[in-house]
C-alpha cells in the first residue's frame, strides 16, 4: 500500500496546480473572440467600400446636389424621384435598354446552349474546344469595344470588306440607328456566349449516364431523349446563368461607351450611359443618385420574382 501522507502530498500538488489563475492575470481569447477579432478589418472594409456609398447615394437622391455648384444641397424630397418615373426621356432608355437586354440574353443562352451541347457530344478535344471558345469573355469589355469598333468601321472594317468581296454593298453598323443596337447585341453576344455555355456545359457532364442507358434500351429517340431528360435536367441551371447575364446587361455600359456613345442620336443610349451623362456631363449628381437607386430598387424586384419563380419550379 501506499503511504496516505504522499498521497496528500500529490494531491494537494495537483490541485495547487489546477487553480485558476488570479483575477489580474490575462486570459485566451474564445474562439468567438478571435473570428470577431479576424473578420472586423474585412466587416469595416465592406462597410466602407459598399454599404457607406450606398446610403450617401441614398441621401444625395433626396436633394439638388450637383458636384460643380458651391453651396450646401436643398432637400427636394422625392422630386428627382417623380422627374424621372414622369419623363419621357427615360421610357424611352427604359424601352432601349429592354429590348438590348431581352435580345443579348435571348441569343446568347440559345447559342450557349447549343454549343455546350454540341461539345458534350464529343469525346476527344472537349478540353481544347472549351478553351478556345472561353478566350472571348476573358477580354476586357474596352478591348472588345475598341476591336469590334474597327471590325464594323464602315469604310476600313473588316466585315464590310468581307461584305464587299461578296458583291455585297456596305453597311453602317454603328452609325445608323437601325443597325447600332442589333451592332451592341452581336458584340455582347460574341463576348458572353461562353458564359452560358460554360454553366451549360457544366449541367450537361452532370446528368447521370444510366438515364441515357435506359433510354437507348427502350429504343427512344434521340429528340425524346433531349425534351425528357437533359432540358429538364439541365433547365434550372440555365436559368441561374440567364439571371446573372441578365443583371449584367442590364447595367451595361462599357460596350455602349466605346462602339456608339450613346447614338447616333440616342438609339443606342441604355440606361446606365444615360445617367453616366446625368452624373459627369451634366453634373445633376442628384438625379443621377436617384437614377442609381431606381436601377438598383428595379433589379432587386425582379431577381426576386424570378428567384419564386426558379423555387416554384423546384418544387414542381
Amino acid at each position: 500500500m501506499s503511504d496516505p501522507v504522499a498521497l496528500k502530498a500529490g494531491d494537494s500538488g495537483q490541485v495547487a496546480s489546477a487553480t485558476p489563475p488570479a483575477r489580474g492575470r490575462s486570459r485566451r481569447l474564445s474562439d468567438r473572440g478571435l473570428a470577431v477579432v479576424f473578420t472586423a478589418p474585412a466587416l469595416l472594409l465592406l462597410l466602407a467600400m459598399s454599404v457607406f456609398p450606398l446610403l450617401w447615394t441614398l441621401y444625395l437622391s433626396f436633394t439638388d446636389y450637383s458636384a460643380t455648384r458651391g453651396g450646401p444641397a436643398e432637400f427636394v424630397g422625392f422630386g428627382n424621384y417623380t422627374a424621372i418615373l414622369t419623363s419621357s426621356q427615360v421610357h424611352q432608355r427604359t424601352l432601349t435598354t429592354l429590348i438590348f437586354v431581352v435580345g443579348a440574353v435571348a441569343l446568347q443562352t440559345v447559342l450557349g446552349f447549343a454549343i455546350a451541347y454540341l461539345i458534350s457530344r464529343r469525346t476527344r478535344g472537349r478540353g481544347l474546344l472549351t478553351t478556345l471558345f472561353l478566350v472571348p469573355m476573358m477580354l476586357s469589355p474596352v478591348v472588345v469595344g475598341l476591336f469590334w469598333r474597327f471590325m464594323l468601321d464602315a469604310q476600313f472594317g473588316v466585315v464590310n470588306s468581307m461584305l464587299g468581296s461578296l458583291g455585297l454593298g456596305q453597311v453602317e453598323w454603328l452609325t445608323r440607328q437601325r443597325t447600332a443596337l442589333l451592332s451592341l447585341i452581336v458584340v455582347d453576344t460574341w463576348q458572353w456566349t461562353p458564359f452560358i455555355m460554360l454553366i451549360a456545359l457544366a449541367g450537361l457532364t452532370a446528368v447521370p449516364k444510366y438515364l441515357y442507358e435506359a433510354a437507348s434500351i427502350d429504343r427512344a429517340s434521340e429528340w425524346f431523349r433531349f425534351r425528357t431528360i437533359t432540358l429538364p435536367l439541365v433547365w434550372p441551371l440555365l436559368l441561374i446563368a440567364v439571371l446573372f447575364r441578365a443583371i449584367e446587361a442590364f447595367r451595361q455600359f462599357d460596350l455602349v461607351y466605346i462602339l456608339t456613345s450613346g447614338g447616333p442620336g440616342v438609339s443606342t443610349e441604355t440606361l446606365s450611359f444615360h445617367v453616366y451623362k446625368v452624373a459627369f456631363l451634366g453634373f445633376n449628381t442628384g438625379t443621377a443618385s436617384a437614377y442609381g437607386i431606381l436601377m438598383v430598387l428595379i433589379v432587386i424586384v425582379l431577381t426576386q420574382l424570378y428567384l419564386r419563380y426558379l423555387n416554384k419550379l423546384k418544387e414542381d
